[in-house]
């Protein structure tokens, strides 16, 4: 029964081929594999989060950026790119030995691609997670660079004023203290251990002890 219902699935899930029998189809996950990254549309055209890939290889930060243009898609983000930017170009000379064999020299280049992926009308904690899901499953050989904007209402510079106001009254007390390991009360408890009487009898018997 078992056998027979395995066989009808896989019939379901195959089509024709040219010589007439049934040529087995691919489940549509893997098909995606195989397709363009889907983009979800622009609606607004804010800008949230400019990802820009580095490399010294040209197939691992194409994997790579096509990885992050599904994952935007399946967070919502509508995403574009990625847009090639200007290669970096270093080289260096150095010479292979000294004294009278300086003019053997050996030259050395490095080259470094680039890739932009534009990421529009996103809300920051969607774009955190983004960007947290990029570096998590992050792919050997490639750097990552993010500029994120935030916005917030008119206004909020009053509001950063009075807490900025605040946080002063709230640190200036510990500010006094900076750079102390110990702040006034620890210090005045020290003092009035080491004024007590059993702690000079304590020290008195260890330099007794010591000169003996």
């Amino acid at each position: 029964m078992a056998y027979s219902q395995s066989i009808d699935d896989q019939r379901s899930t195959a089509e024709p081929s040219e010589a007439g029998g049934l040529k087995p189809r691919l489940p549509r996950s893997v098909q995606a594999i195989y397709l363009k990254p889907l983009r979800r549309q622009v609606q607004y055209g804010v800008p949230s989060c400019d990802l820009q890939l580095r490399s010294y290889n040209v197939r691992n930060i194409e994997f790579f950026a096509d990885f992050a243009l599904r994952a935007a898609y399946y967070l919502n983000l509508p995403a574009s790119g990625p847009v090639p930017l200007p290669r970096i170009t270093e080289r260096w000379t150095v010479p292979r030995s000294n004294f009278i064999h300086k003019k053997s020299q050996e030259n050395f280049e490095r080259i470094t691609f680039r890739r932009l992926v534009k990421i529009m009308d996103g809300h920051p904690e969607t774009v955190e997670i983004w960007l947290a899901f990029l570096k998590k499953h992050a792919y050997y050989g490639i750097g990552m660079k993010a500029n994120v904007w935030e916005y917030d209402r008119l206004g909020v510079g009053k509001t950063m004023d009075v807490s900025l106001e605040n946080l002063k009254h709230v640190l200036e007390p510990k500010w006094a203290h900076f750079g102390r390991k110990r702040n006034l009360e620890t210090s005045e408890k020290v003092m009035e251990m080491m004024n007590s009487e059993n702690f000079k009898s304590a020290t008195s018997s260890d330099r007794l002890h010591t000169k003996t």
